[in-house]
């Protein structure tokens, strides 16, 4: 601001006024002028006395146990690994499919053969399985492809493409099948 009665860059007399004020000493605080070193000692140990009574409640007793799993007890077994179950449904299946193709990934498997030769060493029939092509019309290797297998009724349904592998279960198609659109044929 420009003090009182000065003119701005367009010519006009300022209305304001600047009231001057005296700023504080060091020693003076708000609330504190004029209360001496007594005053100002008692506020130290009122702060001090305040903060010590909240770090208090911070510092809990003897440290919590960490929690851990309890061994089976007798007559019980431990869980165990995914198997395979023909007379299951695809949701009963889902654990051993996910657990074959993740092993067929691991193995360097990156193509729809593959992975249908690693569930048909898990178990699954050929006869029951379908898959897209992994590659283009120009053969390029393909963004995703799809691979299934029919059971029950149902169907496990595993993709695999750029954005890693990712599988269902669910119903069977009202044609029969597990898959929509183009499949080719597992003649090997």
């Amino acid at each position: 601001m420009l003090p009182h009665g000065s003119k701005n860059r367009s010519g006009r007399r300022c209305r304001s006024r600047i009231v001057p004020t005296r700023l504080l000493r060091a020693d003076e605080g708000i609330g504190m002028r004029g209360t001496g070193t007594r005053g100002r000692v008692i506020v130290v140990l009122a702060l001090s006395s305040a903060l010590a009574a909240g770090l208090t409640g911070c510092t809990g007793g003897p440290p919590m146990p960490t929690p851990t799993a309890a061994p089976p007890s007798p007559g019980e077994t431990a869980p165990s690994e995914p198997e395979i179950n023909l007379a299951g449904t695809a949701t009963e299946n889902k654990p051993f499919f996910d657990q074959v193709n993740a092993a067929t990934f691991q193995a360097g498997g990156r193509d729809g053969r593959s992975f249908i030769d690693g569930l048909v060493a898990a178990g699954y029939s050929k006869e029951l399985m379908e898959v897209t092509p992994d590659r283009t019309s120009i053969n390029a290797e393909a963004d995703t492809f799809q691979f299934s297998v029919r059971l029950n009724g149902t169907c496990l349904v595993g993709q695999f493409g750029g954005t890693g592998y990712a599988s269902f279960a669910g119903p069977l198609l009202a044609d029969g099948k597990c898959l929509v659109g183009t499949t080719r044929p597992i003649d090997w």
